[in-house]
């Protein structure tokens, strides 16, 4: 199991991507541990910051619509040399966005992509 990209902010959340070279392993399941006993040593060391464990792509866009996890992504659409547009439903904005930019600011710095999130209805209205 390699730990492929993290970005932490310290004292709140840590995202981290993981990858397996061999498929029967499961690289999230490895940093959790049995009943979650390797990530929750870790989140008491660093007390009681929260870790996202998320599956590292090679696709950009796989990549970037699971590093805004807990928030379900419709699309991903590349737009430029590192740079993305994102579309989540409605109810999923504040959510893929973070309190105060953080889930937003997190990915962007996993994934190393500019990220521009926005609602399904605002992309309708605004014609994208």
């Amino acid at each position: 199991v390699e730990i492929r990209a993290i970005a932490r902010e310290a004292g709140n959340r840590t995202k981290m991507a993981v990858w397996s070279e061999d498929e029967n392993i499961d690289p999230i399941g490895a940093c959790v541990g049995p009943r979650g006993q390797r990530v929750n040593a870790i989140v008491e060391e660093l007390r009681g910051e929260k870790i996202d464990i998320i599956p590292y792509s090679e696709q950009p866009e796989e990549f970037v619509a699971a590093a805004l996890a807990p928030a379900r992504v419709l699309s991903v659409e590349l737009t430029g040399e590192r740079a993305c547009r994102v579309l989540v439903e409605p109810d999923q904005l504040s959510l893929a966005i973070g309190r105060e930019g953080q889930n937003a600011r997190l990915t962007a710095r996993l994934t190393g992509f500019k990220i521009d999130i926005k609602s399904e209805t605002q992309a309708i209205e605004s014609g994208e």
